[in-house]
């Protein structure tokens, strides 16, 4: 079986990648590597999700669920810096690159943290949570991050999923629904969808 961007430590062989990209009106320079998704360029999907989030009317932290090499978490907090941003993620690969992009983009106000969707976050709540989810690991996956998010989000906190139509953007909308009781279409854009509800 091929190696996903979602397995726990990653057997490819490391050969860094370092870029930079221009998001909500500043440089970054990220690095990125195999074993982690999308190596060579912000994908799509994140670029949405990044220019169109805004900052929830609750106070708290943010979590950026399945951050990979960081881009979501680490401009949301640029962007925030009053906000703690939680970058989380099951591939140790993908939080040590986290790690090192905050650092080389002096952003300070994060904390990556390894973890299998909620399992090291018990003790956390979250004014909002972000996620560009691993849709390769199958939309049991997908589905059961979108109820997790649930009971780890404030009162009146927000839950941002930015997915692609071809790839399950109309059962993740009925999913948020269903869980949530409400969700809204923030952008529609080349085929991605970015979806957000209320946890009232």
């Amino acid at each position: 079986m091929s190696e996903h961007y979602f397995s726990q430590q990653p057997q490819s062989k490391s050969s860094p990648k370092t870029w930079s990209y221009r998001l909500r009106e500043k440089e970054y320079t990220f690095t990125s590597d195999y074993g982690v998704f999308s190596k060579n360029e912000i994908d799509y999907g994140s670029r949405l999700l990044i220019t169109q989030f805004t900052e929830s009317k609750v106070s708290g932290s943010v979590l950026d669920l399945g951050c990979g090499y960081g881009p979501i978490g680490i401009t949301i907090a640029n962007t925030y810096p009053n906000r703690n941003v939680v970058l989380a993620d099951v591939n140790e690969r993908a939080i040590q690159l986290a790690e090192q992009n905050a650092k080389q983009n002096k952003v300070r106000n994060v904390e990556c943290i390894k973890s299998d969707r909620f399992s090291n976050l018990v003790n956390h709540t979250f004014a909002s949570i972000v996620t560009n989810p691993p849709i390769r690991a199958g939309k049991n996956v997908v589905h059961a991050m979108i109820e997790e998010s649930k009971p780890s989000l404030d009162k009146n906190g927000e839950l941002w999923v930015v997915i692609q139509k071809k790839q399950g953007a109309p059962s993740a909308k009925e999913k948020i629904f269903n869980v949530f009781g409400n969700v809204e279409v923030v952008a529609k854009d080349k085929g991605y969808f970015l979806l957000k509800a209320i946890n009232v």
